[in-house]
């Protein structure tokens, strides 16, 4: 173990990289005394792939020193000090990319993820509906009709089970909903509702809905179900809160659907009783209104900020509605679609990037991620230099030419290992082997210096860290069959993964000079496990417990 207290601290990193964080140290230091001090750990600072100490001495919140000597140098009789009992620590995880409010409100809903066909769907279904008053809405499901060959469900395979219960369950992507008939008469749509631009409204042979929607079209039919009042979503949200604590994250992006995960970290931050930290991001075409509100009160604080603006330009490789050059292989007459026209996207970019916004786009599919990465390139041409962060959400199938340009456009790649051994499964059906070669290119966007950001895109996948660092250091896939890796070569190395959901992370938020890393002057926000995530054998790194999790000293879990 490396142990960096004040007289080892400058040959223990590695000469001129360590020494900013020794000045740091000691001019946080200078006049200080700790009031507590955790010792006797194996703590990963995050300040670079291999920087450990054995003690952190807290002020305030914050980190005042690194290791045993330094600290107990600043410590008096009203310091305490918390053995951590030999326990790993590292800074807290940031989820750089959630749907909390989506997310949350899945707790506790009927699952539908390992769902293998159209029996147990619809039993799954019935179950649920029959505990329920009549009326009350079924939702959440994480259906994957890729686990019984990829026929999409219809509304006919529920409508028996669920009579009076209004259903709309989401494709696990959330790219795709069904609705059941009752919720298609409860929300007024039918076959006279018109397409949608973006979208997709699913219709039989004789023009009948099957109550899919995709995209656009999925958004205006959710859009129609009555929200939960401002008090039921905070208490759907604090279930959420309590199972981010429990894995280790400390904090989340939200990823701008809509403006209810932002105005619950408000109301919750309001109430004086906040455990997790939120960096909230809006829908790109409200970016006057987010401009108005900074005007007006500013960007939030360290527990709630916001800044960003999100916008969806292309769907998802599950649904085949995410945007490439070259045609679906197991549909040829599409190509994915786009969800938002490229000339609107460059407006609506120019004008919040202008008033000082972050902007944030999804895009999946090739074509998107290009289209994209021209539209930044425009918006900063236009603009002029600034210290943007522009960010490209999932990255996800990218020309080998285009890998370079996120760091030669200084564009962070916000990317989610789990993606990839999920996907991984079926992908090659969508767009074989050739495509797939730079797909979930971690290692690649990496080695070119971009910046990277780990993150699960909850509850498209688990809200869970420990699941990414797997997807990332193993790429096996979820069906087992590629147990040496799926494209191995882009599997990350541990401290480069743990790297992008810490240090790589807060920088994507914006706020790399308080979190992501344990250093004097840095938010005491850091986790305990109950074994070292850097020397365990990967396959076990899922099994790995978190022994307690703190927010600014705070133990707020475990």
């Amino acid at each position: 173990m490396k142990i960096l207290d004040r007289r080892t601290f400058l040959s223990a990193t590695a000469g001129a990289a360590s020494a900013p964080l020794l000045l740091r140290q000691a001019a946080f230091a200078r006049g200080a005394t700790v009031d507590t001090i955790y010792t006797n750990g194996r703590i990963w600072t995050g300040e670079g792939r291999e920087i450990f100490t054995d003690a952190l001495g807290l002020t305030g919140g914050r980190i005042a020193a690194l290791g045993n000597e330094a600290a107990r140098s600043l410590a008096d009789k009203r310091t305490r000090v918390i053995d951590l009992g030999g326990a790993f620590v590292t800074p807290g995880f940031t989820d750089s990319h959630v749907h909390f409010t989506i997310g949350s409100s899945m707790i506790g809903q009927p699952s539908l993820r390992d769902a293998p066909g159209r029996a147990e769907f619809a039993r799954r279904i019935g179950e649920a509906a029959r505990a329920l008053p009549a009326g009350v809405w079924i939702q959440g499901g994480e259906w994957d009709n890729d686990r019984w060959g990829g026929e999409l469900p219809s509304r006919d395979w529920i409508d028996a089970v669920s009579p009076n219960t209004p259903v709309a369950v989401l494709r696990y992507d959330l790219h795709m909903a069904l609705l059941n008939s009752r919720a298609l008469e409860v929300l007024g749509l039918g076959e006279d509702t018109p397409d949608v631009e973006g979208g997709v409204i699913g219709r039989d042979a004789k023009g009948r809905l099957t109550g899919i929607f995709k995209d656009a079209a999925k958004d205006m039919a959710l859009a129609r179900i009555p929200a939960p009042s401002d008090a039921a979503t905070d208490a759907i949200n604090r279930r959420g809160i309590a199972l981010a604590l429990s894995k280790g994250v400390t904090q989340v992006h939200e990823a701008g659907m809509d403006w209810r995960t932002f105005d619950s970290a408000r109301r919750m931050r309001a109430s004086g009783d906040l455990p997790m930290r939120f960096y909230s991001m809006i829908p790109l075409k409200d970016w006057a209104r987010l401009r108005d509100l900074i005007a007006a009160e500013g960007r939030g604080d360290d527990l709630v900020r916001w800044g960003g603006c999100k916008v969806v330009f292309d769907g998802s490789l599950g649904s085949r509605t995410a945007l490439f050059y070259e045609a679906y292989l197991d549909d040829p007459s599409t190509h994915g679609i786009m969800v938002t026209d490229p000339k609107e996207l460059l407006e609506l970019a120019r004008a919040a990037d202008a008033a000082g916004l972050q902007i944030a786009a999804h895009a999946i599919g090739d074509r998107a991620n290009d289209t994209v990465l021209d539209v930044l390139a425009d918006v900063a041409a236009a603009n002029g230099p600034r210290d943007r962060r522009s960010r490209i959400e999932h990255a996800q199938h990218l020309n080998p030419a285009s890998i370079g340009r996120f760091a030669q456009q200084d564009v962070i790649a916000s990317v989610q290992p789990y993606h990839a051994i999920d996907d991984g499964r079926w992908a090659v059906r969508r767009i074989g082997p050739e495509r797939l070669k730079t797909t979930y290119a971690f290692e690649s966007l990496l080695r070119s210096g971009a910046h990277v950001a780990f993150g699960s895109d909850w509850p498209v996948a688990p809200l869970d860290p420990l699941t990414g660092l797997k997807a990332a250091t193993l790429r096996e896939t979820l069906d087992g069959a590629n147990p040496k890796g799926w494209y191995p070569e882009q599997r990350v190395e541990i401290h480069d993964a743990m790297l992008a959901y810490t240090r790589g992370a807060a920088y994507a938020g914006r706020h790399e000079a308080h979190t992501g890393t344990l250093a004097p002057g840095r938010l005491a926000d850091f986790v305990a496990w109950d074994r070292d995530l850097t020397t365990i054998d990967p396959e076990t790194l899922d099994k790995t417990k978190v022994v307690s999790t703190h927010l600014g000293g705070r133990k707020v879990h475990g």
